[in-house]
């Protein structure tokens, strides 16, 4: 071979070699970026043409993607898809996705680690890759009945399960169609998106765990739980109850609702200030336990917590900086005014937490998982957060929110042969200008407690300036825990 030859050899040799590093470069190295690039059809097409998983409740599928004749080869349905959005959140071409759609993808579309067995099997047998199922903890007759009992009106109701954590309802209204988002026409699809954007009452955002409102007097647990763990306090202790307060520092006074006189001797025990919801004697006791005492109570019961469920939720918090909180806000947080901002997921925590024997269990809204041959790959396991109050707090509480439902501002919420615990609230919010936000939390059976609730209706719903928690939200409470029982 002459000169010449072994030159062009050794040319050609290079840039073979060239070639292979520079395409196992690519291919290795940057899989994840090229994969990742919204300029890639190729990723669309494998995505959207994939039998993804259904997401499962009760037994029924209430997302699932189904054969059709276009490009993609499957399209997402969603069965009553109002009803669960705030949970399943969109599968979407033009969107992207949210919610479980988001949060448990990798299963959806087949592509989790923990699939390795059926991702092996598919490459052996050539066969297409199937999404696996999603199975919600969602009890379907109590998401139905919060979903009824709501209405029209504005708010948003959650229920769990007080020993696991686990979601038994979650409804949001104002709410969306996730079918509108999921059309294949990227314009129809983006038309619905901006119009739902354009809206007023954000009916993208989950009010159930994505708002966070002032919780009024619901929080009145939190002050009586900070109270009873002091050691100070007794549910017979004779607390201040005058018929007007004037916060400390300010010419600002409250008073209880309608300007009623909670009592004639302008005091009268903690048990009897809870069971009638007395603002006066509640703004008096914020101030005597401090910042640091209300704070550290909330952050037991799960305030300033992130939670994931799977799907992150907005934090609901006591106070930003609660060391440079003046007497007078620390007297309003006594009553679930001024900072104090909670979602109602973190309110049902909160009643949760009394009825589990004051343990707090860190919410969940996925049950199983299974792969395409239905066995179980992912199974939730419940997990404790924590304690917020001692067993014999949580008993004391128990027999004080007893006594609001049977003889206090809750009565609304009786059932026949079932002892209800609970607690109303109504929550002046913005520049009072508005009719008030009204809350209800619960949980019954009181003896043997199987789901707690939380309930907040916007402005008063359709009671508007004259609706209270235990006219507008107990009602809607009652319903939801009557759903749980009777399943």
């Amino acid at each position: 071979m002459n000169s010449t030859l072994r030159r062009l050899a050794g040319v050609v040799m290079v840039m073979f070699v060239a070639l292979m590093v520079s395409t196992t470069w690519i291919q290795f190295f940057h899989a994840d970026n090229l994969n990742d690039d919204n300029r890639n059809v190729r990723k669309i097409y494998n995505e959207y043409g994939r039998a993804r998983g259904p997401i499962v409740v009760g037994g029924e599928a209430i997302a699932q993607s189904v054969p059709v004749d276009d490009a993609f080869g499957y399209q997402r349905e969603y069965a009553s898809g109002r009803l669960y959005a705030p949970l399943t959140g969109f599968f979407s071409l033009a969107n992207g996705t949210t919610g479980i759609e988001d949060a448990e993808n990798d299963f959806l579309n087949g592509q989790a680690d923990a699939l390795w067995v059926d991702q092996l099997r598919n490459l052996l047998t050539g066969r297409d890759p199937q999404g696996s199922s999603v199975e919600l903890t969602i009890d379907p007759a109590a998401q139905q009945a919060a979903w009824d009992a709501l209405g029209d009106q504005r708010g948003a109701v959650v229920a769990l399960d007080p020993s696991t954590g686990a979601i038994l309802a979650m409804v949001s209204k104002p709410t969306f169609d996730p079918n509108d988002l999921a059309s294949h026409s990227t314009k129809k699809a983006s038309d619905a998106y901006q119009d739902l954007l354009n809206q007023d009452d954000d009916p993208l955002v989950s009010r159930a765990t994505a708002t966070s409102y002032p919780p009024g007097s619901t929080f009145k647990l939190v002050t009586t739980a900070a109270a009873l763990e002091s050691g100070d306090y007794t549910p017979d202790s004779v607390i201040e109850a005058p018929s007007a307060y004037t916060l400390t520092g300010t010419s600002t006074q409250v008073g209880n609702f309608a300007g009623t006189s909670c009592s004639s001797a302008g005091e009268m025990t903690l048990a009897d200030a809870l069971r009638i919801s007395c603002n006066t004697a509640f703004l008096g006791l914020g101030g005597e336990l401090g910042a640091e005492t209300m704070n550290e109570q909330a952050e037991k019961f799960g305030f300033g917590t992130d939670f994931t469920i799977p799907f992150p939720t907005a934090k609901s918090q006591y106070d930003p900086d609660p060391a440079e909180m003046t007497t007078a806000e620390v007297e309003l947080s006594g009553i679930g005014q001024g900072s104090v901002a909670a979602t109602p997921l973190q309110m049902a925590m909160v009643s949760a937490a009394i009825a589990n024997d004051g343990e707090v269990m860190e919410p969940y809204a996925v049950d199983t998982v299974r792969d395409p041959q239905l066995e179980v790959v992912q199974q939730a396991s419940p997990t404790r957060l924590g304690r917020a109050v001692s067993e014999e707090t949580a008993g004391q509480l128990t027999d004080m929110m007893t006594s609001v439902v049977e003889s206090g501002s809750g009565t609304a919420a009786q059932m026949s042969g079932v002892t209800v615990a609970g607690k109303t609230g109504t929550a002046q919010h913005g520049d009072n200008s508005e009719p008030p936000h009204v809350w209800f939390t619960s949980f019954a059976p009181a003896e043997d407690p199987q789901v707690a609730v939380a309930v907040v209706v916007e402005e008063g719903g359709d009671l508007g300036g004259s609706a209270t928690g235990g006219s507008v939200a107990a009602p809607i409470a009652k319903s939801v825990m009557e759903a749980v029982l009777n399943g």
